[in-house]
């Protein structure tokens, strides 16, 4: 007898965040599931994206890591409601982690939840969360072919975020490459070139965030 354990473990996951997709979209909620490997910059583009929001589009965050809550720590300087998840062992976040995590933030009072995810570009893709979207993050310090080493992280994602373009004099990062690359794997891909640094690009991903929230919601917000 064959048991196929990781289908068994995606459906039953899949479940879970058809329920929260549920509750996401009765709280008027567009939800990003953010994805990278270790130190593209996530955590600094939560913070950059509070500052650009503020007043206009009410942001809140769930932020994932193995250990510490540093992270959490930095985005609640911006009086974000922010959750920390703490997974241990676990290289991704699952849907039944996202569960747990809200009733502990209100989510009535926030118009756009970013869950920043654990630094890894293989698991995370294969597990919905109950988000809008799936958000790649790239920086130049990585290499231009991750999205052919990585493929399902960038099939999976509706927008690609192409980090630390400040630092390109100084990498061998080939920026026309890596976004061929991309095309390859998946055609249909948004990409935007920024810098968290400099703040380069970082209108570009305020206005996607805008034109999604108004897709889905129309222009109306808490802000």
């Amino acid at each position: 007898m064959k048991i196929n354990v990781m289908t068994d473990i995606l459906e039953a996951n899949d479940r879970i965040a058809a329920g929260n997709a549920d509750v996401f979209g009765k709280n008027r909620n567009l939800v990003l599931n953010l994805m990278s490997s270790p130190g593209s910059g996530k955590t600094t583009l939560l913070e950059k994206t509070a500052e650009a929001l503020r007043g206009k589009l009410c942001l809140g965050v769930i932020t994932g890591d193995v250990e510490t809550s540093r992270d959490a720590k930095r985005l609640r300087k911006y009086k974000l409601p922010v959750v920390q998840l703490t997974t241990g062992s676990d290289c991704h976040l699952d849907a039944n982690m996202i569960t747990y995590a809200l009733p502990h933030i209100d989510l009535k009072k926030i118009d756009i939840l970013i869950i920043e995810n654990v630094g890894n570009l293989v698991c995370p893709a294969g597990f919905k969360l109950g988000e809008d979207y799936k958000i790649m993050m790239l920086s130049v310090t990585e290499g231009d072919e991750k999205p052919l080493k990585y493929p399902q992280m960038f099939r999976e994602s509706s927008l690609l975020l192409i980090n630390k373009i400040d630092l390109l004099e100084y990498t061998n990062f080939n920026l026309k490459e890596a976004k061929a690359n991309v095309r390859k794997v998946n055609s249909k891909m948004d990409i935007i070139d920024i810098s968290c640094t400099t703040g380069d690009g970082i209108s570009d991903w305020i206005a996607w965030l805008n034109r999604h929230y108004q897709k889905k919601f129309g222009s109306k917000a808490r802000a």
